[in-house]
């Protein structure tokens, strides 16, 4: 659009003039001064051919008649020319351009100029391309550079000799330069581990004979061996002595029976710390009807001497509203075994010499975390005849039952269940001579509890 503004500026020059020779036989026109605000109608324009016969007035067998003034007869006195838009200064004006080349245009439309006299118009400059700087070089010998080529040097040709240059950071001496570091190992110390040994055990380096040498308490070496066992005293009270009571109802319950229904109860408790504690145990039976068979009651000293094991002595103490009372001295055994059965084991010695014994065993099988089944197990014997007791010697009798229990809370439980017992030996007979069976089957319900 640029070029074809550029062409065509010389046309409008032209027909400049001659507007303003159609002008100049009007009378009275003043010299024209710019309005912009009051603009008059352009004249038409004249061929942009100069044509001899045309300026005379004259047809012209070529271009026709000229054409008329629009402005022929009127008065013109009055009106103001506007300015005519002059065209942009050519930046070439005055320069030297018979050395250059026209570059060619583009488009390949026609002229629309073919057949003008163009003699004088002046050509617009073409934008031309961007100069090759290796025209007319040879570059046969060269070398094409690869695709990523090396930046330039920009100092290249520069003289360098007056310039200081940079210090270069010199990296820090290696301390260990000139130390012979063949025999060192990685970072990792040589620490044996179970490869290293045969059957995949860790090295274990025994101690040294110091080590045990030395006392039992090594705070003794630095301080009074009188104060420091004082403080061990203190501490084990402290820590290890610590003073607890307990109270377990191990059963309260009502059973049922072919013969009158009765009731029952066991129970224990102790209280001290881990080591020494007072134990104290009760149990007894009677019918509903209100006869009471007996009481027993001991009051025992008990001293741990395993995990989960205690041994345990004292007194027994039988009481008997259809007999005498009687007094035993009690020794005996109590703990878990492994596998977590309850067993209590003791032997008893009469003021009148009668010797017993009594074994126990019971286990907590856990159906869920609520209902528990408990099978137990009681054996009783004399080492003889007790025939104001109606017991003979022997295995007297055996007792088993099976309890099931529901744990309400771990502190209170009430359980329903079925016990068999059966009495043996000389027991037996004595049992008979009252008019009782020497077996027997029983319903049980009751209560386990412990606070």
């Amino acid at each position: 659009m640029k070029p074809l503004t550029l062409a065509l500026a010389p046309l409008i020059l032209a027909a400049s003039p001659a507007v303003a020779q159609s002008h100049a036989g009007h009378a009275g026109h003043a010299p024209a001064a710019s309005a912009p605000a009051q603009q008059a109608t352009p004249p038409a324009l004249e061929p942009a051919h100069d044509c001899p016969m045309m300026r005379e007035g004259r047809p012209c067998p070529m271009h026709g008649k000229p054409p008329e003034d629009p402005h022929a007869g009127h008065d013109m006195s009055g009106m103001q020319m506007a300015p005519a838009q002059t065209p942009a200064a050519d930046p070439h004006a005055g320069h030297d351009m018979s050395g250059m080349r026209i570059a060619p245009a583009q488009a390949s439309t026609a002229d629309p100029h073919a057949g003008h006299d163009m003699s004088g118009m002046q050509m617009a400059p073409a934008q031309t391309p961007a100069v090759d700087p290796h025209a007319g070089h040879d570059m046969s010998g060269m070398q094409t550079a690869p695709a990523q080529t090396p930046a330039v040097d920009p100092h290249a040709g520069h003289d360098m000799s007056g310039m200081q240059t940079a210090p270069v950071q010199t990296p820090a001496a290696d301390p260990h330069a000139g130390h012979d570091m063949s025999g060192m190992t990685g970072g990792a110390p040589n620490i044996p581990t179970s490869v290293d040994s045969v059957g995949g055990r860790m090295v274990e380096t025994p101690p040294p004979p110091a080590a045990r040498a030395a006392p039992a308490h090594a705070a003794d070496l630095l301080f009074d061996p009188a104060v420091m066992a004082a403080a061990r005293k203190q501490l084990l009270v402290e820590n290890g002595d610590v003073r607890t009571t307990a109270v377990l109802v191990d059963s309260i319950e009502a059973n049922f029976g072919d013969g009158e229904e009765g009731y029952s109860w066991k129970a224990q408790g102790w209280t001290g710390g881990d080591i020494n504690r007072f134990w104290w145990k009760t149990e007894g039976e009677g019918d509903f009807g209100g006869k009471l068979h007996g009481v027993e009651v001991q009051a025992l000293y008990s001293r741990a001497i395993a995990p989960f094991w205690d041994v345990q002595a004292g007194v027994r103490q039988d009481f008997r509203p259809d007999g005498d009372d009687t007094t035993h001295l009690t020794v005996g055994v109590q703990g878990v075994a492994p596998y977590w059965f309850e067993m209590n084991a003791a032997a008893f010695l009469s003021t009148e010499g009668d010797l017993t014994a009594r074994a126990e065993v019971e286990y907590d099988q856990r159906i869920t975390q609520k209902w528990i089944v408990q099978p137990a197990l009681e054996l009783e014997m004399s080492a003889n005849d007790i025939p104001e007791l109606e017991i003979g010697s022997g295995l007297t009798s055996v007792t088993a039952g099976l309890r099931l229990r529901y744990e309400i809370r771990k502190e209170f439980a009430p359980y329903v269940g079925v016990e068999w017992s059966r009495s043996l030996g000389d027991t037996a007979h004595y049992a008979k001579a009252r008019g009782e069976d020497a077996e027997d089957v029983r319903l049980v319900v009751g209560i386990k509890a412990w606070f």
